[in-house]
């Protein structure tokens, strides 16, 4: 029989620990710091509601209707004349989620080395050189790669409750408790004020100054936040039972994974203020700029080794939690034992991740495969395969299944939202992401 999550907590601190990761604490701050600060976020937030929230709702609803991973369920919710070309839709799909893993694990690893570094009270001398210095010793990197992936083959192996639940929890409870210390360490720092106004006070005139590109950053920050098209969020959804309508789960869930990043962004924008740092840094400002801001800082390194345990966390839950859907989905699949599909995905991901530790560049290419393809191109799959009856699940089947439960449910005119607005909109993050 299959597994179900022992709680309610348990499945949102799952699918939250899914959605929380690097786009939140990475990506966020630094896409924000080259879009103009807080009218930016207006924007984001804007398309968190009309792009985010339904495509997170067709995950989870496809997982629930299932009882099955994405590479499953397709073909297990499909019309029996459609079955097979959906099978193997959603095998494409889920495979997805494998390339993410093989270059994902590698920051992951990056993550945890700085980690260690702060915990052992030897942060790097040289932090604008120090991230070079890392990625280019390809042993040190790949050990540490290779401890992420150990650590969520652990976890996965234990099972369902006893593992992924219960170490998630643990994990997205520290997290948010983490950043919450560092939000109110950083908003208290002399000079703050600045990078407190520039990250809540929209100004309207910096978004404008190149405003088309502003909204593209918005519009794809939105929808790759929560990682959707691959089935991250359908295996959540598989472990869930009825008692909750889906569609208030995930408010609940887009609501955790907002917070966290606003609360990211109060770290890192008043810290920046305070040391006289430019908010525009770009994708090092995790990496090389922030450790040069608790160079500075007093008692940094103890605030940068919360910092990057938080950090690491974040990682974790993400890394954990799409480990679990590729080792149900070969569970679904094949038949085969949790243990057996254990080894084979941990062994996997840890064999092909070594091009990304050997190879500059390889990290780059995988994450625009993943990010700019793989996710759009499935999530306009999926939100086809909710919406129209004659080639796959259609419209009532999934608003009957996300509407079950207490709470609100999915209103009969976001067929209509689904069906028009939705595919224009992802195949806009497509062509911009490819362009």
């Amino acid at each position: 029989m299959r597994e179900r999550l022992s709680s309610r907590l348990g499945f949102l601190m799952l699918a939250a620990g899914s959605a929380v990761g690097l786009g939140n604490v990475w990506r966020f701050p630094y896409i924000v710091g080259q879009n103009g600060g807080a009218a930016f976020v207006v924007v984001y937030l804007a398309f968190l509601a009309v792009i985010g929230f339904p495509l997170l709702a067709v995950e989870l609803g496809i997982g629930r209707g299932a009882n099955r991973s994405l590479a499953a369920a397709l073909k297990e919710l499909a019309p029996p004349r459609a079955a097979k070309w959906w099978g193997r839709i959603g095998v494409v799909l889920a495979s997805g989620c494998f390339v993410l893993m093989i270059y994902y694990t590698d920051v992951a690893g990056w993550i945890l080395k700085y980690t260690t570094d702060y915990a052992r009270a030897a942060p790097p001398s040289d932090p604008s050189g120090a991230f070079g210095a890392l990625v280019g010793d390809w042993r040190t990197t790949a050990a540490f790669m290779l401890a992420a992936v150990a650590a969520a083959s652990l976890v996965c192996l234990a099972g369902v409750v006893k593992g992924v639940e219960r170490v998630t929890k643990f994990m997205m409870v520290s997290l948010l408790a983490l950043l919450g210390v560092l939000a109110v360490r950083t908003v208290t720092l002399p000079g703050a004020e600045g990078g407190l106004a520039f990250y809540l006070k929209p100004d309207w005139t910096r978004f404008m100054a190149h405003p088309w590109q502003s909204v593209f950053d918005a519009m794809g920050q939105a929808f790759f936040t929560l990682s959707l098209g691959i089935g991250s969020m359908t295996i959540c959804g598989s472990y869930v039972g009825m008692e909750h309508s889906l569609v208030k789960e995930t408010a609940v869930i887009i609501a955790i994974d907002t917070v966290v990043a606003i609360l990211a962004g109060l770290v890192v924008f008043p810290a920046c203020s305070a040391y006289g740092v430019a908010y525009t840094e770009g994708p090092g400002l995790i990496f090389s700029t922030l450790p040069m801001v608790f160079s500075q800082m007093a008692g940094g390194t103890f605030w940068g080794f919360l910092f990057f345990l938080f950090l690491a966390f974040a990682a974790l839950t993400t890394v954990i939690a799409v480990f679990e859907c590729l080792i149900a989905g070969l569970m679904d699949i094949t038949g085969i034992r949790r243990a057996t599909a254990t080894v084979l995905v941990g062994a996997g991901v840890a064999a092909l991740s070594m091009p990304c530790v050997l190879f500059n560049g390889v990290l780059t290419w995988e994450d625009f495969a993943v990010s700019k393809v793989w996710l759009p191109l499935g999530a306009l799959a999926q939100g086809a395969f909710v919406t129209f009856g004659g080639i796959g699940w259609g419209w009532e089947s999934f608003r009957s299944s996300v509407s079950a439960g207490r709470g609100f449910g999915m209103p009969r005119w976001m067929k209509w939202h689904y069906a028009v607005t939705i595919p224009v909109l992802v195949l806009i993050v497509f062509f911009a992401g490819i362009l």
